[in-house]
């Protein structure tokens, strides 16, 4: 049984994935706290700010409004260049990535549904996925993170869920399990929260 099973919690901590801004991020919100967020867009009202994941997105995180540090813009990431894509591996099949997974989350003990439900979240399965941040494949790794884990090519499905399921592995220790935790954390970028 994986250290992180279906039925240890996943499914609340992946409708947190919901309300975590992940893809198409145009801000990064800093918490008092530390956290980091990524939102499109935001509202405010009555001292409370709600941090949008996209356009005509009902997702959001509310907070007040004194527990935000700082707002910065972040500018959207040049497109992938021609020879990225005619560089890249044939379409894979979502047997071939789900096969992928399994193996990855055999290497680090994680469930392959946790590893699906995070690959439809960060990147909706899109092997060529670019976030306007700069996260690059189907668990969407920053370059540096990318880098640091050894993914050489963030655009080849191997690579590119290996190092994912590392960085969430490593996340998973850093905060003891907690899979909420852990999660948001991917989301935010290399190692902060």
């Amino acid at each position: 049984m994986s250290r992180v099973s279906i039925f240890g919690g996943w499914l609340g901590a992946i409708a947190l994935l919901g309300c975590v801004p992940v893809l198409q991020a145009s801000e990064e919100v800093t918490l008092t706290n530390g956290y980091h967020l990524l939102c499109d867009h935001r509202e405010e009202a009555s001292g409370r700010v709600r941090m949008f994941t996209s356009q005509g997105s009902d997702n959001f995180v509310e907070v007040d409004a004194a527990e935000i540090a700082s707002v910065e813009f972040v500018p959207d990431p040049p497109p992938p260049s021609s020879k990225m894509v005619k560089d890249a591996e044939p379409k894979l099949t979502d047997a071939d990535v789900h096969q992928l997974m399994a193996k990855a989350g055999a290497t680090h003990n994680l469930d392959v549904d946790l590893l699906a439900s995070v690959v439809r979240a960060e990147s909706g399965g899109n092997i060529f996925a670019v976030s306007r941040t700069g996260a690059q494949g189907l668990m969407q790794l920053m370059p540096g993170t990318a880098a640091e884990l050894g993914v050489t090519d963030s655009f080849r499905a191997d690579q590119n869920i290996n190092g994912g399921t590392a960085y969430l592995d490593a996340l998973l220790v850093r905060y003891h399990d907690h899979l909420a935790l852990a999660l948001a954390a991917h989301n935010a970028g290399p190692l902060r929260g």
